[in-house]
């Protein structure tokens, strides 16, 4: 890059996808590496973490690094498929210095980074980070959010000392655009502080769906640094299934605790789920699918297939049920598929849509059975009815694979020998 290359905020860096000079996407950028410096001298930027395609997080020194811009990376092509691992002379730039609280050496005033700058050195493959972008004070009834400004690296003090109380905030807008799946990666690969301290700057609905995603010991930690009323709350929000899942992993007196402490209607879902064994049917399904009455339309059908919160698998049909439609529902008639919705009428009763031949899986199928079902019928979801023939949920396949593949699925790459471009 040349001489008097502009300035970059690492905040613009975040996800930002990395090329090969041939334009072949080698990863995204999940953080920079910075080495602190001696006295006031700014921190030398190492490289880049880069989550390369099969989610393996790899090292790309700055010297691989051609050119680098808001929208991104270029690399010389040539990458390093060792597993990134942080060295205690550095510093992760997104994950450890946005949000911690410095000093400005000149009036010995607090204020909080929200962003900082680098820059490449005049005539060098170097890069330094030269700029912080700091809030004064923390706000208030006439002083929201503070005033904010740009500083020298030296004109600020206190990066190197650990901070007990460090926020998150501007660490998690700078993901808010990260799949829940992505964020979970992240979040795995920060230290159990910082990854407590963005937990509780999420939202109930976000950290609910980033848990799904996390690995169980991941899930455990940060529920149990919850208060329990927001662990209760965060609960509420995932699916019943993962919720489920995660409480059978406590001791029986948190568990109880928790279920108690929430909603009824939420807690009787969970506990409905508790009683099957794991590997069941009725472990791995969800309480939750779409369940329409057979005087509903097909335009009723497409309605609620399109809600957003719906994953896709179980948005691929619906379940038509004699009242009420909640489960544990009134007599299963059969299901429909989303594509048969689209071949019909708005106008036309899903009554007269429904396969009633498919049949439905027992509570206590063994897992084996409900993977050679969804194979064998090539379905995505399977309808769970109990003896008395009303529908107590769904299996999705995505929770099927979730028991399939070994417990550390999620900390192993399963595609090491795949091919990354410029590797």
């Amino acid at each position: 890059m040349a001489a008097g290359a502009p300035r970059i905020f690492v905040s613009h860096l975040a996800g930002v996808p990395v090329f090969d000079p041939n334009g072949d996407q080698v990863g995204r950028v999940s953080d920079l590496v910075a080495m602190l410096r001696v006295g006031r001298r700014p921190p030398r930027l190492l490289g880049m973490v880069v989550e390369v395609l099969s989610r393996r997080r790899v090292f790309v020194p700055m010297t691989r690094i051609t050119g680098v811009e808001s929208g991104q990376v270029i690399t010389t092509g040539v990458v390093n498929m060792r597993r990134f691992e942080q060295r205690p002379t550095e510093r992760l730039v997104l994950g450890e210095l946005l949000d911690r609280r410095v000093r400005l050496v000149e009036s010995d005033e607090e204020v909080t980074v929200l962003d900082v700058a680098i820059q490449q050195l005049p005539a060098r493959r170097d890069w330094e980070i030269d700029k912080v972008f700091v809030r004064r004070g923390k706000g208030g009834a006439l002083r929201r959010k503070g005033e904010t400004l740009t500083v020298e690296w030296s004109a600020v003090t206190g990066f190197s000392l650990e901070e007990e109380g460090q926020g998150a905030e501007n660490l998690v807008a700078t993901f808010e655009r990260l799949r829940p799946a992505d964020l979970a990666n992240v979040l795995h690969h920060l230290s159990p502080k910082r990854r407590a301290e963005v937990a509780a700057a999420l939202d109930d609905d976000r950290l609910a769906d980033v848990l799904e995603e996390l690995p169980e010991d991941d899930q455990i930690e940060i529920l149990g640094k919850l208060k329990e009323e927001r662990a209760a709350d965060v609960l509420e929000a995932m699916d019943p299934d993962d919720a489920a899942d995660l409480l059978s992993e406590l001791p029986e007196e948190d568990k109880e605790r928790l279920l108690t402490l929430m909603r009824p209607d939420d807690a009787a879902d969970v506990r409905r789920l508790l009683a099957y064994e794991e590997r069941t049917a009725g472990g791995l399904m969800t309480t939750e699918p779409i369940v329409l009455r057979p005087d509903a339309t097909v335009a009723d059908a497409l309605a609620r297939v399109r809600q957003q919160d719906l994953s896709p698998a179980l948005a691929a049909q619906v379940y038509v049920c004699r009242p009420p439609d909640e489960t544990p529902t009134g007599k299963y008639l059969g299901m429909v598929h989303f594509q048969r919705l689209l071949r019909d009428p708005p106008f036309t009763l899903v009554s007269s849509l429904v396969d009633s031949d498919l049949p439905p899986l027992a509570p206590d199928t063994p897992l084996p059975a409900v993977t050679s079902y969804l194979a064998a019928y090539n379905m995505v979801a399977a309808p769970v009815v109990d003896e008395s023939g009303s529908l107590l949920g769904a299996v999705t396949v995505d929770d099927v694979l979730d028991h399939l593949l070994p417990e550390d699925w999620r900390d192993t790459e399963f595609h090491e020998g795949r091919p990354v471009h410029g590797s």
